[in-house]
């Protein structure tokens, strides 16, 4: 698994929030950092690869482990 400099725990949450939380933790990050998030909605797969080419931060990888999706977003 690659670095991360931020975990964001989404999980048990349904979309849109994920997504809301990675964005405003992202905000708060500085560029070409990266934000680990854990989310357990299955949407969520699709949310975070719109998202990223809505926002141009960069989808680095999405995985499942155990019912749980996980994702490393670089900061745009």
């Amino acid at each position: 698994m690659a670095d991360f400099d931020d975990e964001l725990d989404a999980s048990g949450l349904n979309c849109p929030l994920p997504i809301l939380r990675a964005k405003k933790a992202l905000n708060g990050m500085d560029s070409g950092k990266v934000l680990r998030i854990i989310a357990t909605d299955p949407g969520s797969v699709k949310d975070f690869e719109a998202f990223s080419k809505q926002t141009g931060n960069e989808l680095l990888e999405s995985t499942e482990e155990g019912g749980k999706f996980l994702f490393l977003i670089r900061k745009g």
